[in-house]
């Protein structure tokens, strides 16, 4: 394992996130209502930090080994989201202890949207812009994390892609093309963001909050300038543009490059991941229109549908904006929609929960064995397209789910044991790992009431769930450290 080489790159992945300081200093240069000094000495001390780690090292050039490679990620998300947290933590407005720092800087970068801040209408814009910000970074982390880094370790999501998807995935060799792969889907992603920020604007949003909820939008992130979040402006058109640009962001983003590359959209219509993610999402959409109509709580047909298909968007996708309190709609919705959220999005999208494709091969394959009941010595591959999937991926869709299962009971008891109500325990849990961010219960609102000790069990649910389980959890085998 190269200590040195690894120390190298997180001192120049430091130096440049003290970069992205800029934006917010700008913006607390504008509005002149506080955080220009706390930006400015959050900006130096990084950058003096990862020159530090950076200079002593700067000679080193090694091939970098798989386990190498775990490791950079991991401390990637690990590093930034410590360093994420110090212009929060001596931020003069917010007063933010070290551990609520940490767990909205961790909350941000993995995309999860789970918050302690309240009165958020009151903060220095300076504050809104970068806590925006780190959502929409983290949200293009995840995207070249997915398609260009880990298939290359052998990890994630996408493998499951190499033999069915067409552009930047086709190859299984992406090493020599990783800049290239990631300079196309930065494109893409920019695109949707820029767009995103003009219709929200067209829409009602002056520039700032249209640009700020653009980030939060794009990333899936589900952060918001205000308290009552997309509830906050009660405009029909706003929540429309949001629900299109969710959607959008819960798609494969090498789907959207193959789509913009060919000018059509039959990558769409070919691609049985995007079939079943939107018809996922037009059942929620049904099933809670006509439950909040049928149990009287919108008499209008109208109203429960711009409700209810809001609300199915933002949770299934794992957003977490909110344009109506839906934890008090009849008990059944808010739990189906948390339930949904454990989907979550396609692969390769900046969306959270297990993904679509590893629920299809999950059902293919209970379906292929209910029929082995009946046929025990057939051959029935389970295919995707017409191709049948190998079964080591099948294999490694269900180490994943039973992982998840066991992670997700894990945490969950270990809240239950500090103290917390099992409804609060169970949704506090699945809003993290699944990278949604509003629960039900004491965290229907914000996370502010919750001991530190849950806190840091929660960030770690969040960075669990952003790396994909495997990612994270194989740095605490021994066979990892062996030399």
């Amino acid at each position: 394992m190269h200590k040195r080489l690894i120390i190298k790159i997180l001192g120049l992945l430091l130096m440049v996130f003290s970069l992205t300081l800029i934006p917010p200093i700008l913006i607390a240069f504008i509005y002149q209502d506080g955080g220009l000094e706390d930006f400015v000495k959050s900006m130096i001390g990084l950058f003096a930090l990862g020159v530090v780690m950076w200079y002593p090292t700067r000679h080193n050039h090694h091939e970098l080994k798989i386990r190498d490679g775990f490791l950079i990620v991991v401390m990637f998300w690990t590093a930034l989201g410590f360093a994420g947290a110090i212009p929060m933590y001596f931020a003069s407005n917010t007063f933010m202890p070290p551990t609520d720092a940490i767990f909205e800087s961790f909350s941000a970068l993995t995309t999860t949207g789970a918050t302690v801040l309240t009165s958020l209408d009151t903060l220095p814009h300076s504050i809104l812009w970068y806590r925006q910000q780190l959502q929409w970074m983290g949200g293009m982390g995840i995207i070249v994390l997915a398609v260009a880094i880990l298939p290359m370790l052998g990890i994630g999501g996408m493998q499951l892609y190499r033999a069915e998807m067409p552009g930047p995935l086709k190859d299984s060799k992406l090493a020599p093309r990783i800049s290239e792969t990631a300079k196309a889907l930065w494109l893409i992603y920019l695109g949707l963001t820029l767009a995103c920020a003009v219709s929200y604007w067209f829409a009602g949003m002056n520039w700032f909050d249209a640009f700020a909820h653009s980030f939060s939008t794009v990333a899936i992130g589900g952060f918001s300038t205000h308290d009552a979040s997309i509830g906050y402006y009660h405009n029909v058109n706003i929540e429309i543009v949001s629900m299109v640009f969710m959607y959008l962001a819960g798609i494969n983003f090498a789907l959207h490059f193959t789509a913009f590359r060919s000018l059509s959209n039959k990558p769409y219509l070919l691609d049985p991941e995007f079939k079943v993610y939107t018809f996922i999402l037009i059942i929620g959409i049904a099933v809670t229109t006509f439950y909040l109509h049928y149990k009287g709580f919108y008499h209008d047909w109208l109203e429960a549908l711009r409700y209810g298909a809001f609300q199915t968007i933002s949770i299934a996708t794992t957003t977490g904006f909110s344009s109506a309190e839906f934890t008090i709609w009849p008990a059944f919705l808010p739990v189906m929609l948390i339930f949904m959220s454990f989907i979550g999005g396609s692969a390769g999208s900046t969306a959270g929960g297990m993904k679509v494709i590893r629920f299809l091969l999950l059902a293919k394959q209970g379906s292929r064995e209910i029929k082995r009941l009946l046929h025990p010595n057939a051959l029935m591959p389970v295919k995707l397209n017409g191709r049948a999937v190998p079964d080591r991926v099948i294999t490694s869709v269900w180490g994943f789910f039973s992982l998840y299962v066991v992670s997700f009971i894990g945490l969950m008891m270990i809240l239950m044991m500090l103290g917390m109500d099992q409804v609060t325990a169970f949704s506090a849990i699945a809003a993290t790992i699944n990278n949604l961010g509003p629960g039900l219960g004491d965290v229907s609102t914000n996370y502010q009431s919750l001991t530190s000790p849950m806190k840091w069990v929660l960030t770690f649910a969040m960075l669990l769930g952003r790396l994909e389980i495997f990612t994270l959890l194989v740095l605490f085998t021994a066979s990892f450290w062996r030399s």
